[in-house]
């Protein structure tokens, strides 16, 4: 899992609450076994017209000025509806490493934090201030700094944020939960040697 320490990066803002997880990665793209390929069909629905290969203009991600945004701003509730951790991969494999939102589902906030994703829960006033700065300036960048729990942006922004320890300690070190198990791989043996475990 690739380490999260400071991101600094075009924001992508998505005026819409409640964005569950059919409308992340739609149930027909769920067929793949590997974690990567899924960034092509985020939002589908959304980013393409009825024929499933025109870009649809109007929405958020396909404009210009967007693209190759690290860092997403959205609404309440992100990511509610089915616990498919394949939402998680989509967003990261489309290059997002954070998502900012008043609030987000419990299993697509716990994911996120096993696949890379930093999610970081704000009050509605200080994502509606993003949200203003967005609109006014083009190409507008935030910097997310995990190491100093706070985010700026050029022009005074600054909004600190909490985190859980041991899910910050995660992220810092590019942890998913396997790596996590490895790296006490000793302290396993040891206890399995001195209770003739798999002797």
């Amino acid at each position: 899992m690739q380490p999260f320490i400071k991101e600094t990066g075009l924001v992508a803002t998505m005026d819409r609450a409640n964005v569950d997880t059919d409308q992340i990665i739609p149930k027909q793209f769920l067929k793949r076994i590997e974690r990567t390929g899924f960034g092509q069909f985020l939002f589908f629905d959304w980013r393409y017209l009825e024929d499933g290969s025109t870009p649809n203009p109007e929405f958020e991600l396909n404009k210009p000025e967007v693209e190759g945004a690290s860092i997403l701003v959205t609404r309440r509730n992100f990511g509610n509806g089915s616990s498919r951790e394949h939402a998680v991969w989509a967003i990261d494999d489309f290059g997002i490493r954070a998502v900012l939102a008043p609030s987000f589902a419990d299993i697509f906030y716990n994911n996120c934090f096993k696949n890379g994703v930093l999610p970081i829960a704000l009050t509605e006033d200080q994502i509606e201030e993003i949200f203003q700065r967005a609109d006014k300036t083009p190409g507008y960048k935030l910097t997310v700094d995990l190491e100093a729990l706070k985010i700026t942006d050029a022009d005074g922004l600054e909004i600190p944020f909490q985190l859980d320890e041991f899910r910050r300690h995660k992220l810092l070190n590019g942890l998913d939960d396997i790596a996590l198990t490895l790296s006490r791989e000793e302290k396993i043996a040891a206890y399995e040697q001195a209770h003739g475990i798999g002797a």
